[in-house]
């Protein structure tokens, strides 16, 4: 498949259409917490892309979101723009969970402190029974053609 054909988005996916200023509902958190690693590496091509957090991160801030990126530590070695992705870190944009740790816990248990959204399509199956709240939180996503589309609904539609 060449880089610019989109791939067609599941059937139970419902694309974010809303031209208004906001998604949100109300009383619902505004934070969301960016899994950096999964978006990082969410285009073809098997490279890590800084350009792809920075699409989520825009496309966040525009539907009225306070989006706060954290990443695994793997990430800065795999990562397309390294000094870029340092100085991020350093200005304190992107969050680092610490070395050895487990990202998903630390990432479910971060959210669960803030009260936050994940922005991931990670299923954390792992995780259900530790986290089932956190789990009923996220925003999955796609990035077709440098754009972003963000899924609401987390669960399966019955047949």
């Amino acid at each position: 498949m060449k880089s610019n054909d989109a791939k067609a988005p599941p059937p139970d996916f419902e694309p974010d259409l809303d031209d208004g200023d906001s998604d949100q509902d109300e009383g619902e958190s505004r934070r969301v917490l960016v899994d950096a690693s999964n978006v990082a590496h969410a285009t073809e091509g098997g490279e890590a892309r800084l350009a792809n957090i920075k699409l989520v991160e825009r496309k966040l801030r525009d539907k009225g979101f306070e989006p706060l990126i954290v990443a695994d530590a793997a990430l800065r070695h795999q990562i397309d723009k390294k000094a870029e992705y340092e100085r991020l870190i350093e200005n304190g944009k992107v969050h680092q969970a610490p070395a050895g740790t487990d990202a998903d816990y630390f990432l479910l248990s971060f959210a669960r402190e803030m009260d936050a959204r994940i922005l991931t399509n990670d299923r954390f199956r792992d995780r259900a029974e530790e986290f089932p709240q956190e789990r009923e939180r996220i925003i999955r996503y796609m990035i077709v053609q440098g754009e972003v589309v963000l899924e609401r609904r987390n669960r399966r539609r019955k047949s």
